[in-house]
């Protein structure tokens, strides 16, 4: 399994992305190529005493970089040395299994489109990050911030591609599929809830999802379902808040344990517990999300990403690479395909 990082996206690149690579090497023998200024990487290593690259780890020299102000739609040409698109051309080249960067999302998955391309039959790729939730699983929103703009045609290839990666990745034999909304009523929401609604339905008739209909946002965490679909726009206020709520919750456990010499007796007591449940909590611990729609795995890192959360995105995209979600996505667009198709007497 090799795994191309682009070492010069995020706002701790190089630094945390060398050093989150070869932890992953280590820890997981992991192979992966560094794709980035060579003399920047070496750099690196100097300033750690790190005289020789990790078994399996190689650099691939890129003396430009994507900036998060550049135009996604030009980055292709304007940016063509940069670590972010000779990476994606190396894994298109099949010279890796999955890509891992920490740079612009817009630019990330114009150039997976355009590079890696997109599973046929996909409209637009979407971003599917699992979310821990009450009931002790994940639940898979999608989209969360690849597409601001959708159709209820989007959704309805959300709501398959979502419950593919549910199924392959996460192992839930027939994922619940929900429609974000306002209300669970089938009246709620915008004309795109309402058309949505009609087409994921269907869906669930002729089999190809397991529908459950409409899902307030208060219920996504507590795991009423196992795949939300919405719209980008909504996903990544959606998710937003969660992660928001969750570091506001953190800081007011920690407030409370402060509070006097019995409470912090009490955290001693319980500290292990409030860590694992901060740990579930963590960006860090989840490494990035993963395009759907894109032939093989690219993996978008969070922008201020640190040397455990590059770490743990490579062992996602190993994850990914392995099981390969690609024929499962090919399988439901061409069931989809044939249930449009007119029937003759």
């Amino acid at each position: 399994m090799k795994i191309i990082l682009d070492a010069m996206g995020g706002d701790n690149a190089p630094e945390a992305a060398v050093l989150g690579a070869f932890d992953a090497a280590k820890t997981f023998g992991t192979e992966i190529i560094l794709v980035g200024r060579g003399e920047a990487i070496l750099e690196v290593m100097g300033r750690h005493g790190i005289s020789d690259l990790p078994a399996g780890v190689e650099i691939a020299n890129a003396e430009d970089v994507v900036d998060m102000h550049d135009d996604p739609a030009s980055i292709i040409h304007k940016r063509k040395n940069s670590s972010m698109v000779i990476g994606l051309k190396l894994l298109a080249e099949g010279k890796g299994d999955a890509f891992v960067s920490a740079g612009s999302t817009g630019a990330l998955l114009t150039g997976a489109t355009l590079l890696v391309k997109r599973v046929k039959g996909i409209r637009r790729a979407s971003m599917a990050p699992a979310m821990p939730n009450k009931k002790g699983g994940k639940t898979v929103i999608c989209d969360c911030g690849a597409n601001a703009e959708c159709t209820p045609e989007f959704l309805l290839q959300f709501g398959l591609v979502a419950s593919a990666f549910a199924k392959k990745q996460l192992g839930i034999t027939e994922p619940r599929v929900g429609l974000l909304n306002i209300g669970t009523e089938d009246s709620k929401g915008t004309q795109l809830q309402k058309d949505a609604y009609a087409l994921l339905q269907e869906a669930d008739k002729k089999g190809l999802i397991h529908f459950v209909g409409n899902v307030e946002a208060r219920d996504v965490p507590l795991g009423e379902v196992d795949v939300v679909v919405c719209d980008g726009f909504a996903g990544n206020v959606l998710l937003k808040s969660i992660e928001g709520t969750a570091m506001f919750m953190g800081s007011l456990m920690k407030r409370m344990f402060k509070k006097n010499l019995l409470s912090k007796l009490g955290y001693l007591l319980c500290s292990s517990g409030v860590k694992d449940i901060m740990k579930l909590m963590d960006y860090r611990e989840i490494g990035g999300t993963q395009f759907l729609g894109i032939k093989k795995p690219v993996i978008k890192a969070h922008g201020s990403s640190d040397r455990l959360a590059f770490c743990n995105a490579m062992k996602q995209a190993a994850e990914a690479a392995r099981s390969d979600i690609t024929p499962e996505l090919e399988k439901a667009l061409q069931l989809l395909a044939e249930a449009k198709e007119p029937q003759h007497d």
